[in-house]
């Protein structure tokens, strides 16, 4: 059901984009994951003091078909993302790192000739991780997942910067257990995403 929701999202996306006017362009930049936790409120600290267990990177390309003369937009993207989360156990939590495939299909306006808003699903496949725990693996977690972006932006030129919101909507946990510990793993980002981009 999910590769036919991500199916149907990219034919519409294409169908319009290749009835429009299309931009597009290289984009990248940092993310920072707040684990599966609820809200962000207890994220400034970290911030502070680096984030360095929680902050990543993604980079890609973003295309950008015009609908209507008044500034609404599709804009689909492909992006490589690389997020740091937790996995929580009995003896506290463990820093951990999972690769994945972005595909946001985005629905936007643009406003004021350089400000932008939009929303949409972003469709993610984890490609890689780096669980290192005793004989336990991550094979037990669906590697594929939806989630929920929205967020805004500014142009200048060729050169724009956004800030979005993302929050996985799946149910992508896993449990392990054994006789002596046990451990949970949530791959369900929530993460604050900052990126550049470029229209070439």
């Amino acid at each position: 059901m999910k590769k036919v929701i991500l199916i149907f999202c990219l034919a519409f996306g294409y169908t319009q984009v290749s009835n429009a006017q299309v931009d597009f362009g290289l984009k990248a930049g940092v993310n920072y994951n707040n684990a599966g936790e609820d809200s962000f409120k207890n994220s400034t600290d970290d911030i502070v003091d680096g984030a360095t267990a929680k902050t990543g990177f993604h980079a890609g390309l973003w295309f950008r078909g015009n609908l209507t003369d008044n500034g609404l937009y599709i804009r689909p993207e492909i992006v490589y993302t690389q997020v740091k989360t937790e996995f929580e156990q009995q003896s506290g939590s463990d820093d951990y790192s999972f690769k994945k495939l972005d595909v946001p299909v985005l629905l936007g306006h643009k406003f004021l000739g350089f400000a932008n808003v939009f929303i949409g699903p972003s469709f993610q496949y984890i490609l890689d991780d780096e669980i290192t725990y005793k004989d336990f693996t991550s094979d037990e977690l669906d590697k594929f997942s939806v989630g929920l972006q929205m967020g805004a932006g500014v142009e200048f030129g060729n050169i724009g910067i956004d800030v979005r919101w993302e929050r996985g909507l799946s149910n992508n946990e896993a449990k392990f257990a054994n006789k002596i510990s046990n451990f949970t793993v949530d791959n369900r980002t929530n993460q604050i995403i900052f990126g550049l981009s470029l229209k070439l």
